[in-house]
Parts: C-alpha cells; structure tokens; sequence
C-alpha cells in the first residue's frame, strides 16, 4: 500500500512505487440532456484543467469508501451508489509519479446533488457530453470508458440510477435511453425489447396530467 497523501503533492517518483488512486465520472441527466460533473484544478500538474473529482486511496479503506470520501472531499457530494469501470495502470499517466487508478461511474439527478469546489478544486461544473472541453490527465479515456459501460448497462441491464423516478412511462425511459444513447429508437421496437427484458412491473396506473393518461411502470425489485 502506498504511503498517505494527496496525489497532488510534487514527491519524486523515487520515494516509493506506486500511488493507487480512486476517479469517478458522476453523469447527470438533466433537461433531457446527459451531462457530467468536472472540477477544474488550482494546483499542478494541470493547474487549470479540467478532470473529473479522483485522489489517493487511503490506508485502511476500501475502493468504494475512498471514492466516495474523494467525491465529498472535492465537490461536497455525499454517499451515492457507484458502478466500478476499469483499473488504469499506464507507466505515464501521471507527470510525476506512478499511479494506478480505480475508476467508477455514478448516474443522479444534479438538482439533488448541490455542489462546491473544495480544497485544490476551483471551479466545478456540470458539462454536456458534447461540449467537453480537453481533459488534464488520461480523463478523455476514462470518460469515454465510463460512457461506454453505462451505455452497455443500461441496454443489457436497464441500469439507469437516479435518472427517472420510481413511477416511468415507457416514453420517458425512451427519451433517456436516446439522450444516453445518442441515437434516435424506433418507438414500437424499443417498447418491445423493454417489455421482453421481464424486468419492469406494470403498477396499472396512469399517467397524471397526460393526454392519454399514459401506463406508469417501476422496476422490479
């Protein structure tokens, strides 16, 4: 295990080897739009780049605690349920030291999640997937990897977080599958791949406020 620290600090890459690290892409989806959450650094390296929230597992803890105390540590974002993506352990992803990274992604609803830039943070802000600007880091990949596994859950699982509420109609969980997806779904075929999945429940109850009164369904337990 690594020694104690913010993997921020400039320590030469002789004084021990390897620092683990925990990342996390925290995607948001609002006004049917996915987003997700980016800090921007005050410190180098890639002083004033932006990255997702990550930092040093620390002695003692697990990968899920870590991530989740780097999430509060830099953005102020509390305990949320994280899905673990891949492990990167390229020889010069970090300028200064050796590190190998853990990352996770987490899928929420940004208007329940209020955020603050905290310690070596100075700005943090909530991107459109494709108005990104250029990453510090290796984060474009880990972005992209993150993408790409909740795109495969959510077709292979209906895996979609907090995104929609306890009670959908099937058009809003086709208006979040295209927004994730970034394609357009034929209407009839979608219904019935979703149907066929067996793992949403019919509550027999409509719709209020829509024309229609269009049928409410959860997720099975």
């Amino acid at each position: 295990m690594t020694k104690p620290g913010p993997m921020d600090t400039a320590v030469s890459p002789d004084s021990y080897e390897c620092t683990i690290a925990v990342e996390c892409c925290v995607f948001g989806f609002q006004d049917n739009v996915l987003k997700i959450l980016l800090v921007k650094r005050s410190i180098e390296p890639f002083k004033d780049h932006w990255v997702v929230p990550g930092g040093v597992m620390r002695e003692g803890t697990t990968l899920s605690k870590s991530v989740n105390d780097v999430l509060e540590s830099l953005t102020g974002i509390k305990k949320m349920s994280l899905e673990q993506v891949a492990c990167y352990s390229a020889v010069n992803r970090h300028p200064v030291k050796r590190v190998v990274s853990v990352s996770f992604y987490a899928l929420v609803k940004p208007e329940n999640y209020p955020v603050i830039p905290k310690n070596y943070i100075s700005d943090i802000k909530w991107y459109e997937l494709e108005d990104l600007p250029k990453l510090g880091f290796d984060h474009d990949l880990l972005v992209a990897d993150a993408l790409n596994k909740l795109q495969d859950n959510l077709r292979e699982h209906l895996v979609f977080g907090e995104l929609l509420p306890d009670r959908f109609t099937l058009t809003e969980l086709q208006d979040l599958y295209e927004s994730i997806l970034g394609e357009n779904l034929d209407r009839r075929n979608f219904r019935k791949k979703i149907l066929q999945m067996n793992l949403l429940v019919d509550t027999r109850e409509k719709k209020a406020g829509v024309k229609g009164g269009p049928t409410l369904y959860r997720l099975k337990n």
